[in-house]
């Protein structure tokens, strides 16, 4: 592997990791979808850093963040934006919306209406918005860090197995220890540290990352592993809906990815396995169970198929 990308990766991960403090495994699961070029639905409640990281990554690659706040109220034409009558031009003009930037933050995206989670969701599968038979590409690249609070379901529109399936992972940030929430408040008594964060990524790079995660070896036992595990979930007799083809598709890209961010050009077992839980968790529906209900339970399931499938040599 060209061992400037694996240097990129770690000014990367590095300069994240000086204001989301404790956290390296959150900000390699970010990286990993946004080299995989996927998306991230972040269950979590108020308060724990889920604007933070998605600022601290849109300034480290030079790229432009916009954060959207669902309710009830907000419009599809709120996030993609709207065609405006402009006098001087006598005709009417597309004026883009919040979702034209590099990393969009959708924040409580079950709060709004399955209308508007819709077209967020549909921007995100075409990495494009249409408006009056006009269709315009979004910045790349793209990445989408939707939020829910996983406590608090009164007044919430629970998002659909189909819209489930179009994020890559599903993460959770968590509360930080108390040495890092220590360092927190001492960080923060002059100020907010991601406004002083510096890039060191330009958005060009980033694109060259993602085609190089695309190039990465998967060696053929390696894709029967993959396989085999998301087989069982759909041959588990515990699980009503198991992964959908989707899932096999994006597991593969982000082992691939998980690859280029450990220095490796060949995806090894160990990237699948340590996947499956983020990418495969929210993709099944085990039986008596719906979305969002005892997601520690079928995490855990999902592990049990994991320690289950023989592991290629």
């Amino acid at each position: 592997m060209d061992q400037d990308f694996a240097d990129l990766l770690q000014q990367l991960r590095t300069n994240i990791n000086q204001v989301l403090l404790g956290k390296e495994s959150v900000v390699e699961m970010c990286l990993v979808a946004l080299l995989a070029g996927e998306h991230i639905l972040l269950e979590d409640v108020p308060g724990v850093g889920k604007t933070l990281l998605g600022k601290a990554l849109a300034k480290s690659i030079a790229g432009e963040f916009r954060r959207i706040q669902f309710t009830p109220d907000l419009l599809p034409s709120d996030i993609t934006g709207s065609n405006l009558y402009h006098a001087e031009r006598r005709e009417f003009v597309f004026y883009p919306g919040p979702i034209f930037a590099n990393v969009v933050l959708a924040d409580e995206i079950n709060r709004a209406t399955p209308r508007t989670q819709s077209a967020l969701l549909e921007a995100m599968n075409e990495a494009q918005v249409t408006a009056e038979g006009t269709t315009f590409p979004l910045p790349k690249p793209f990445l989408v860090i939707a939020t829910q609070n996983p406590a608090e379901f009164e007044g919430t529109y629970p998002l659909p197995e189909s819209q489930m399936d179009r994020f890559l992972l599903r993460i959770s940030l968590g509360y930080p220890s108390r040495d890092y929430e220590r360092q927190l408040l001492t960080q923060h008594r002059d100020g907010e540290p991601v406004d002083r964060l510096q890039a060191v990524l330009s958005c060009e790079q980033v694109l060259a990352l993602q085609a190089a995660t695309r190039e990465i070896h998967v060696d053929d036992s390696v894709a029967d592993y993959l396989l085999t595990l998301v087989h069982a979930t759909r041959e588990c007799p515990e699980i009503r809906v198991g992964a959908s083809v989707r899932a096999s598709l994006v597991l593969y890209r982000a082992a691939q990815a998980k690859a280029l961010i450990d220095g490796r050009d060949y995806v090894v077992p160990d990237d699948v396995q340590s996947l499956a839980v983020p990418v495969l968790s929210h993709r099944v529906i085990p039986h008596g169970y719906l979305h969002g209900e005892h997601r520690e339970a079928i995490e855990a399931l999902i592990r049990r198929l994991v320690e289950d499938t023989p592991v290629p040599t």
